[in-house]
């Protein structure tokens, strides 16, 4: 943003002098400063000369997105980038409006577009304000702070100007580190390059130059990218010799960590954070997502040490922790790879001793070990300073003199209160504030774009608030979920909400522990409660229903819109609807599809609608209302991949197989995770008998992304029904005691996957003897079974005591079902009587009751392929009762359908 002219003050309110609010420094933390002031200021009406102080050319880059170098890319993904802490899409929304239309959240810019996004923002803040904010900037150094009348300040600038403001904001950025590592030799060398970013400092570097660079972390790998060069080594010396690590190519939802962290002495706490690291770790199949997790706790746990144990982190864990926390994006840490695996990157491990001229005008750099190292040039990478003042910079230095800042602990950075400057008193006395680097530590983590923008945020308003009026407006800008819609909370519970509502849309776990905290963070957050309740009725979690549902009618009266109201409601009524053919069932139906007409866009509830594998969606008898609800969203989602993973589901189930292939593809592209789409292709996959495939496909699913599905026992199902239909006996029975036997699975979901493999094996004849179903129906609650409150339920319980040859218990469910809603009695009760003939060996009445069931059994709900469990028992009771010409028309039905080497088998069997 080039400099904007000054603007003629706007009045200010009678009695009250205009203030002026000072930013010392506009790279990122200034320019989201000054946004922040910008937006509030106009907000509040609150008549403001803003001044920005950094003697660059544009605002909003700073050293870090100066760099024009296409191999710099961010260290963030997109979607955690953006300026404002409440819309989390916002710089995505940039880069898809300034040519990046296929730009995702999981995607890395480059590190000059982000400097152009933060410019472009704080300009059109500037232009949103005008009238009420002037705006100059002066591109000079402040070099003093002083204390002037009226309880203002006076800043000094380098060109001799001097500047008075009610308050001052030091967006100074980190301060340059001192190199006081290096041997007084190698300080001394017009062949040392102390400090790489300043302009030009890499101007003299040859072509054919090697250079040792001193550090392994991000800098140096920035370095590395714009030195390499065929015909070039450059080597890359630290104590460890650790590199950062790499983002994952597809990252995973972050994993909240363990609750009582925060009260936890040193020690236990070091074990604890290793224990949910390693836990994440052999349970998503990744340790980021620990990290991630862990990442807006680190502020709270770091203040909550003595000084003695984070100086003990710091000796011992700081390396690790920043190797792991502080990542490469892939295609910058593939690039390193390929230097490295080609001899032009060297990493070595150690200490630099000493420092030689050589006669050829290089240096020989020797390690405390003895090696020796030969170089052109040698280039401090080691990052910032920890001191406040570490770089010489006067202005720090002053206030550190002057007692208008004190060193924070251990002497890293200075000691605030939110980012008020603290005195030597321990008070905040001055209009004094800062944000970022400075406050590392008593942060420690506070020098990503992330915690940058929430604490611009706090401190423009800390900074207006002596200044004006309230607000305009009663209620502050909202934070938004993932698709746009506003939340009625702050932005830290807002954040845990976003993290559930990404693990519902992706099928994975701990979506209810992420509502959890939302409501723990903010008591009278509707949503966070109502979601839980809906988690725990529909999903069996483990909530307090009728809790969380009362919280929430109480909160949203007292804070919602109208959108928040009418979920809230939704759920009371699927919660309290009556039971499946009482008066009223459909009641809950009827609300989320009424809600749904009014808001497409609430994705949660889009969600809760489609019976795909997590909700028991709508219950219309062919799922037709299910396909116009994703149908007709369609324009509100854009084709986003949440909504693509929904459409390819509804398509298989229509029989449109190649489509729903194609759209399977297209959603996993985009998010690998989403289990919609890996549910939908599964039975794309099934449904074309490209079982070899889908085997291969989602075993190795299963294995990465599938670690943290939180129905990852179907998706071993469906894996287990390719390895059926692939005639593959031991791999079935492997599949069932390694993924889907007791103490594996539980619940709802042993009856429904583990039960009905079992008595699929058994009719394939491809488990001998009897099958395991015993453990199965122990480890489910009997209720469930003989008193089932849905037909899909009942369908599966009496499959399942029909492996056990439970027949007393098959008899008790078939009263009940003959009792109950129309579906079971119409369905489910005959379905019991036919089973109950099978185990009774009464083939002809078996043969004749499954054939009179097959044609209304769509009406249980479920899957083609789950339902197809009955055509498989009647097909086993065609050839047990002799009627080998039906059973042979069956199975050449079935494979004109699709392939299956299991049905080949058998229909040679039958020939012969």
């Amino acid at each position: 943003m080039s400099a904007p002219s000054p603007e003629p003050p706007a009045p200010a309110a009678p009695g009250r002098a205009r203030p002026t609010v000072a930013v010392v420094g506009a790279g990122a933390a200034g320019a989201l400063v000054a946004v922040q002031l910008c937006e509030a200021a106009a907000r509040r009406r609150t008549p403001l000369d803003l001044v920005l102080i950094d003697p660059a050319a544009e605002a909003g880059r700073g050293v870090a997105y100066s760099t024009e170098a296409a191999e710099h890319r961010l260290n963030v993904p997109v979607g955690g980038m953006s300026c404002y802490p409440d819309d989390p899409g916002h710089f995505r929304r940039w880069l898809c409006r300034h040519g990046e239309p296929t730009v995702t959240a999981a995607d890395f810019a480059s590190r000059h577009r982000y400097g152009s996004y933060l410019a472009d923002t704080l300009g059109r803040a500037i232009i949103t304000a005008h009238g009420t904010v002037s705006v100059r900037r002066l591109r000079t150094r402040a070099t003093g702070c002083a204390e002037a009348a009226g309880g203002r300040l006076e800043l000094g600038l380098a060109d001799g100007g001097t500047v008075t403001a009610d308050s001052v904001v030091l967006a100074t950025g980190p301060a340059p580190g001192r190199s006081e590592w290096a041997p007084a030799e190698l300080r001394a060398s017009e062949r040392f390059v102390a400090r790489p970013w300043a302009p030009g400092a890499l101007d003299p570097i040859g072509a054919a130059d090697d250079v040792v660079l001193v550090g392994t972390g991000l800098t140096a790998v920035d370095l590395a990218l714009v030195l390499d060069r065929p015909g070039r080594t450059v080597h890359a010396v630290s104590r460890t010799g650790l590199l950062p690590q790499p983002h994952a190519l597809a990252p995973l939802q972050a994993v909240l960590p363990p609750r009582d962290l925060a009260v936890l002495p040193f020690a236990r706490l070091r074990r604890e954070v290793l224990r949910y690291v390693a836990e994440t770790r052999r349970t998503h199949g990744d340790w980021r997502p620990a990290f991630d997790g862990l990442r807006p706790w680190i502020g709270q746990l770091w203040q909550g040490l003595t000084d003695d144990e984070r100086a003990e982190f710091l000796g011992r864990d700081a390396t690790p922790w920043n190797v792991h926390r502080h990542r490469m994006a892939p295609s910058t840490a593939e690039t390193i790879a390929r230097a490295r695996a080609a001899r032009r990157l060297r990493i070595h491990s150690g200490r630099i001793a000493s420092a030689a001229a050589r006669e050829d005008g290089g240096l020989t750099v020797t390690l405390a070990d003895g090696r020796a190292l030969r170089a052109a040039w040698v280039v401090d990478c080691t990052g910032p300073g920890l001191r406040a003042d570490a770089g010489g910079d006067p202005l720090w230095a002053g206030l550190l003199a002057d007692g208008l800042a004190v060193p924070g602990p251990l002497g890293i950075g200075v000691a605030t209160d939110g980012g008020r400057l603290l005195g030597p008193a321990g008070r905040a006395e001055r209009p004094l504030f800062t944000l970022g680097a400075p406050r590392r530590g008593e942060l420690w983590e506070t020098t990503a774009i992330p915690e940058i923008r929430t604490q611009a945020k706090e401190i423009a308003e800390a900074v207006l608030a002596p200044f004006g009026s309230a607000p305009r407006r009663p209620v502050r800008r909202r934070p938004v979920d993932q698709f746009g819609l506003p939340l009625s909370t702050h932005a830290a519970a807002a954040a845990s909400f976003r993290g559930g509502l990404g693990r519902v849309i992706t099928v994975r776990a701990k979506a209810a522990d992420a509502f959890a905290r939302a409501t723990e963070l903010d008591p009278g957050f509707a949503l966070g409660h109502a979601a839980l309740a809906l988690l725990g009725h529909e999903c069996g979690a483990d909530v307090d229903v009728a809790r969380e549902l009362a919280d929430a009618q109480r909160s949203v009266r007292e804070r919602g819109d109208e959108r928040e109201r009418s979920f809230v409601e939704m759920v009371t009524r699927r919660i309290e609807a009556p039971a499946p053919g009482a008066a009223g069932a459909d009641a809950g139906d009827a609300a989320l599809v009424a809600h749904l007409e009014r808001f497409p866009g609430d994705a949660f509830a889009l969600a809760v609608a489609v019976p795909t594998i997590a909700f028991s969606g709508v219950g219309d008898l062919d799922g037709s209302l299910a396909r116009r609800l994703v149908e007709g969203t369609a324009d509100t989602y854009g084709g986003h991949w949440f909504h693509t993973s929904l459409l390819s589901f509804v398509r298989q189930e229509q029989g449109r197989v190649e489509e729903a292939g194609e759209l399977a593809r297209a959603a996993l592209a985009a998010e690998p995770a989403s289990g919609h789409a890996v549910h939908a292709l599964a039975h794309v996959h099934y449904e074309s008998g490209d079982h070899r495939a889908g085997r291969d496909w989602l075993d190795g699913w299963i294995g990465a992304q599938g670690r943290g599905a939180v129905h990852r026992a179907h998706f071993s199902w469906h894996v287990a029904l390719h390895e059926l239909a692939l005639d593959d006996a031991a791999a079935v029975r492997r599949r069932w005691y390694a993924q889907l036997a007791p103490g594996q699975v539980g619940g709802v979901r042993a009856l429904v996957d583990s039960g009905s493999l079992l008595w699929r094996a058994r009719m394939a004849r491809t488990w001998p003897g009897r099958v395991p179903a015993d453990g199965v129906l122990d480890a489910v609650a009997r209720e469930l079974v003989e008193r089932p409150a849905t037909a899909f339920t009942a369908l599966h319980g009496a499959v399942a005591l029909t492996a056990a040859g439970d027949l007393p218990a098959l008899r008790r469910l078939r009263a009940h079902a003959a009792g109950a809603d129309p579906v079971q009695r119409e369905v489910v009760a005959p379905l019991c009587g036919a089973l109950e003939a099978v185990l009774e060996e009464e083939w002809h009445t078996a043969v004749r009751g499954l054939r009179e069931v097959l044609p209304s059994l769509r009406r249980v709900g479920g899957s083609a392929a789950q339902r197809e469990v009955i055509e498989e028992t009647l097909l086993y009771a065609l050839v047990e009762s002799g009627d080998r010409d039906d059973a042979r028309d069956l199975l050449e039905r079935r494979l004109d359908r699709r392939a299956s080497p299991l049905d080949r088998r058998r229909l040679t069997g039958l020939g012969a």
